[in-house]
C-alpha cells in the first residue's frame, strides 16, 4: 500500500478521476495498458477549494521476485457543467504519476550505450540491462583522448528494466567512426559514466 494527497489550491471544487495503467515500453515509446494489478481508491472524488483528498494505492498481485514492476496513475480533472457551458478555451488537468513496485532483491539500473552516425547527426542509444528503471535527465559526450566536450544535451526520459531508447542529436563537428567517446549521464540513480566507440 501507498498513498498520495491531492490538493486543490483553486477557488472552485475540482472533480478528479483516477485511472491505473500498466506501463511498458516498445521501440522506445511508452505503452499504457488498463490493469487491475493495482487499485486506486477512491477512483473518483471531489476536492473542495483549499481542501485535499488522500488517494490510497494498493498492489493486487504478488511482487515480482527479480524485477521492478512499473505502472502509472493518471489523475484527470473532470469538467463541471459550468465549465462545459462556458465559452472560450477550457483547460483541464491530466497528470501521470509513475508507480514503481520493488522486488525483494537489490535493484539497480545498468545502462549500456552505443553511438553511431545517422541522418546527419549522432544517434545515441541506451539500453537498460538492470532490474530497475532509470530516468536520464541529461548527457555529456566528450572525446576520451582529449577530454574535449562534443555536446551537452537535456534528455528527460525514463528507461524501464530491459528496455532501450535512442536520441538523434545535432553535433557541429561529428566524430568519425572509431572515435572513443566518454558518456557522462545525469540520472535519478546518480551520475553514470562509460566509454564507447563511435560506430
Amino acid at each position: 500500500m501507498a498513498s498520495l494527497v491531492v490538493h486543490n489550491n483553486g477557488v472552485e471544487p475540482s472533480v478528479i478521476q483516477v485511472e491505473a495503467v500498466s506501463w511498458a515500453q516498445q521501440d522506445g515509446k511508452d505503452v499504457y495498458t488498463p490493469t487491475r494489478e493495482i487499485l486506486a481508491t477512491p477512483p473518483i472524488f471531489t476536492v473542495p477549494p483549499g481542501g485535499s483528498q488522500v488517494v490510497r494505492v494498493g498492489l493486487r498481485r504478488a511482487v515480482d521476485p527479480q524485477r521492478e514492476l512499473t505502472y502509472r496513475l493518471f489523475l484527470q480533472e473532470v469538467p463541471s457543467a459550468a465549465q462545459e457551458a462556458a465559452k472560450g478555451l477550457q483547460v483541464v488537468l491530466r497528470v501521470g504519476l509513475p508507480v514503481f513496485v520493488l522486488p525483494a532483491v537489490t535493484t539497480k539500473p545498468v545502462l549500456r550505450w552505443r553511438a553511431r552516425l545517422a541522418d546527419g547527426g549522432l544517434k545515441l542509444l541506451a539500453a537498460n540491462d538492470g532490474n530497475a528503471h532509470v530516468q536520464v535527465a541529461g548527457v555529456t559526450l566528450s572525446r576520451s583522448e582529449t577530454g574535449d566536450t562534443i555536446l551537452r544535451e537535456h534528455l528527460a526520459k525514463y528507461l524501464l528494466p530491459g528496455q532501450a531508447g535512442d536520441w538523434l542529436l545535432k553535433v557541429q563537428s561529428l566524430p568519425p567512426p572509431g572515435t572513443t567517446l566518454k558518456v557522462s549521464a545525469q540520472t535519478d540513480a546518480g551520475d553514470m559514466h562509460a566509454d564507447i566507440v563511435m560506430e
